[in-house]
């Protein structure tokens, strides 16, 4: 006996007939019991697994799970790997800083933040795996003539080149370009400490970090002396991030919050996203980096004998910048070429911020170059 089963064809609107012999029934029925139990037991389980691990279908694609483009391209990616590879630590951490023409050029902060690798205790072998990510060609091409990891970051339609004043239309698109190029790397499977080029590396930070956290952040102040405490004030200058589920969900999720919060540069988003539940669901471990530690011009370190980095923020101008960043450089060599004696007992405090400060901020203020092509106008 056989069993007939008649099928309809859309594209003609025509009947067929399918002759089906008794073991292919049998067979059929088999096949169909096995796609009804991957429908009720396996697709369920597919679901909760990526609910709670999402980026693993994510990992190596060009788009961010929100639906924005990124950045880097497939063939890019390929070079920023080979960047970051050359560069990683045994663990697959690399040291991430950003450079544009301005910051990049000789004598400027490039120079100094490097200064600071040189002259600090146990920081010169650190450059090692310094990673700088270019915005222009022409720090790319300084970049290449001084350190060994160097990546090209283009972004099509933004000359990052001049220097970026502050919540300036560059100035956001430039901030908004770090936080993706951020995610790339996590999703790339590296841990990175993020340094802006402005931050004077002292010590080895790395001793200072927190164990089994996701997200460690410098602050401004460090008024509420809690490392947990999601009220102390972040500062997206100084970031140790671990590759993982969780963080390259959360790094999604902060380039993204961009479009809710419109004109907002990446720290004022991160302040405004830091209590969004949309962390707490995703168990995302955040803790904030002592000022001890890790100060800046905002809230300088107290204690020259523990402090690892210093950060010249609270400062607007790269005149400025790096008229006070020397003057911090001359105070670290007065300390380091004291005696032992001399240095355990040091008492002396830190000569900045001189030029740098927050009540000299000048919401107009431009680099000299725009302002004398507006005079030659």
């Amino acid at each position: 006996m056989t069993t007939r089963w008649r099928t309809t064809t859309s594209d003609c609107n025509k009947n067929s007939e399918i002759t089906l012999l008794p073991d292919t029934v049998s067979g059929f029925r088999r096949i169909l019991m096995l796609t009804l139990l991957f429908a009720v037991v396996v697709l369920p389980c597919l679901a909760l697994y990526n609910a709670t691990y999402p980026s693993r279908f994510l990992q190596g694609s060009p788009q961010n799970s929100l639906g924005n483009p990124s950045l880097v391209s497939d063939s890019e990616e390929v070079k920023l790997e080979r960047v970051l590879k050359a560069a990683s630590m045994k663990d697959k951490t690399v040291i991430i800083t950003t450079l544009n023409e301005a910051w990049a050029a000789p004598n400027s902060i490039f120079d100094l933040f490097l200064e600071s690798f040189r002259i600090g205790e146990n920081t010169k072998g650190l450059l090692n795996h310094v990673v700088i990510i270019a915005l222009d060609q022409k720090a790319y091409k300084r970049c290449l003539e001084v350190h060994p990891h160097c990546y090209a970051l283009t972004v099509e339609g933004v000359d990052f080149s001049v220097e970026a004043y502050f919540m300036s239309k560059e100035y956001l698109k430039m901030m908004w370009s770090r936080i993706d190029i951020l995610r790339v790397v996590l999703e790339l499977g590296y841990n990175f400490l993020f340094t802006d080029a402005d931050i004077m590396w002292f010590r080895d930070p790395f001793k200072r970090f927190y164990e089994d956290t996701d997200f460690q952040i410098a602050c401004d102040n460090y008024a509420l002396n809690d490392s947990y405490d999601l009220n102390n004030m972040p500062n997206g200058g100084f970031t140790y991030v671990k590759s993982n589920a969780r963080s390259i969900q959360f790094y999604k999720f902060w380039f993204t919050s961009r479009n809710k919060y419109k004109n907002k540069h990446d720290q004022s988003v991160l302040i405004l996203i830091k209590h969004d539940l949309f962390l707490k669901n995703i168990g995302l471990k955040i803790r904030f980096l002592n000022t001890l530690y890790f100060g800046g011009f905002c809230e300088p370190s107290k204690d020259f004998n523990q402090v690892s980095t210093m950060h010249a923020n609270c400062c607007f101008g790269l005149d400025t910048k790096i008229h006070d960043i020397n003057i911090m450089l001359d105070d670290w060599r007065n300390y380091t070429s004291s005696s032992p004696s001399l240095k355990s007992s040091w008492s002396s405090r830190w000569s900045v911020p001189q030029n740098c400060s927050i009540q000299n901020f000048d919401r107009d203020y431009k680099p000299k170059r725009l302002a004398q092509e507006g005079k030659k106008d």
